[in-house]
């Protein structure tokens, strides 16, 4: 499938799943991208690994969205000689946050996986994204990496040094982290920025034309957005 139809349809699931007043759509999605992702063979591991910060996510909105939001009193609990009252609205709320943040997640992990990075930038491009915000984007992506593997060397090396043996000791290492990533980050930049140049790079990253969308990914679009239209509706009218 060409990666524009799949980008428009991710975005149209994606501002569906945001919109919904209900949670059936946005579980429906996670459900259904969660089984696709495993249809795909992604291994559980790294789809959990992926999932924790986002489930974590629900989870403060659910608690919070509790003992915030609402009249309806379900339960009182005592935490620290402070008495905090459940209310049901707000449990419902957050419930509801939480299933958009979980159907949005999904949605993006699903379409990285089943298209390459630089197709997705092509694709923006295509779509008269501003050219600068593009090649930072590709830029972005292609070095994260490289940074986050000099950070695990970082952090392994404190360890072994047990430079997290203590909260103290543990604070003072995270800051060392963090300056260590930033400096060699601008190093990296500075090194980047020479090579492009050498390179003959003049403020532009060179891109081939795509080609004419076909018509199987204009029946794909058309039929894609009217299922993702038709079951929004029907979820959200409560007829389901």
């Amino acid at each position: 499938m060409d990666p524009r139809a799949k980008l428009v349809l991710s975005l149209i699931t994606l501002f569906c799943t945001i919109l919904s007043t209900r949670m059936m759509l946005p579980l429906g999605v996670f459900f259904l991208c969660l089984v696709g992702m495993l249809v795909l063979r992604t291994p559980s591991q790294l789809l959990l690994v992926r999932l924790t910060a986002p489930m974590g996510i629900a989870g403060v909105l659910i608690l919070l969205q509790s003992f915030l939001f609402g009249q309806t009193e379900m339960v009182t609990v005592s935490i620290l000689g402070i008495k905090m009252t459940v209310l049901q609205e707000g449990v419902w709320r957050g419930l509801l946050l939480g299933s958009k943040v979980l159907g949005a997640v999904s949605i993006m992990l699903l379409f990285s996986l089943v298209t390459p990075a630089h197709r997705i930038f092509h694709a923006l491009l295509w779509f008269r994204l501003p050219r600068s915000w593009v090649e930072i984007a590709m830029l972005m992506y292609r070095y994260i990496f490289f940074l986050l593997d000099d950070t695990a060397d970082v952090a392994a090396a404190q360890r072994i040094r047990l430079g997290y043996n203590g909260i103290q000791r543990s604070l003072s290492s995270i800051g060392r982290l963090a300056g260590a990533v930033l400096i060699r980050s601008l190093d990296q930049a500075a090194c980047t920025h020479e090579a492009m140049t050498l390179r003959g790079y003049r403020g532009a990253i060179p891109f081939g034309p795509l080609p004419v969308l076909s018509a199987k990914d204009l029946w794909i679009i058309a039929g894609g957005s009217a299922v993702i239209s038709a079951a929004c509706l029907l979820l959200e009218g409560g007829f389901i």
